[in-house]
């Protein structure tokens, strides 16, 4: 750990930021959930860094993560992105961005997004007591179930190490180390927590 927190976010203020306000925080909103896993899609072989230093970048470039104005793109759309140098310019990343809103559009009418996801941990946050980060998994059963689900509902880039990665980042798991800063106040935010 560095500086009582959990050790992957290092020094950069940046990520130091992202691990103190954000990451396992419990997430209900089905959109910001959804975003939040185009962006760990876009991850997949580069550091979580790289893609929060681009957020802002991601988020202009796809008209704010609105997956109602995204899931009506077509390949004049992909070549846009292809070329705009502020995101992570991946063509298959950036296709699978466009089923994956047109997926999401599917789910969410059917039956909601977020319960969709939060079904995977019956609707509450895991609280987990790792002391060392060789404790934490890079997947779990739950995440291999989260994944399948997603791909046969037609997302792309959703792998099970991708989907867990997500459930740390959405709160859907505490994975702060026992002694982060943030352990306990996440452990509470959890116990509140209700979709």
């Amino acid at each position: 750990m560095t500086d009582d927190r959990c050790g992957w976010c290092g020094t950069d203020p940046l990520y130091v930021a992202y691990h103190d306000d954000e990451w396992g925080r419990p997430e209900p909103d089905g959109r910001a959930l959804w975003e939040k896993l185009v962006l760990d899609g876009f991850q997949a072989g580069l550091a979580w860094i790289t893609i929060l230093r681009k957020r802002d970048a991601f988020r202009a470039a796809f008209a704010g993560f609105r997956p109602e104005v995204i899931a009506a793109w077509g390949e004049p759309e992909v070549a846009r992105l292809l070329a705009d140098p502020g995101i992570v310019r991946h063509r298959g990343k950036i296709e699978a961005t466009i089923g994956n809103a047109r997926a999401y559009l599917e789910i969410e009418a059917r039956e909601g997004f977020a319960p969709f996801l939060w079904r995977f941990v019956e609707g509450a946050p895991r609280q987990h007591r790792f002391a060392t980060s060789a404790e934490v998994p890079a997947a779990t059963p739950e995440a291999e179930a989260m994944s399948k689900a997603l791909k046969k509902a037609g997302f792309r880039f959703c792998g099970p190490v991708i989907t867990y990665a997500f459930m740390q980042a959405t709160g859907m798991v505490n994975d702060h180390l026992t002694g982060c800063r943030c352990h306990a106040a996440v452990a509470e935010e959890g116990a509140r927590f209700s979709l």
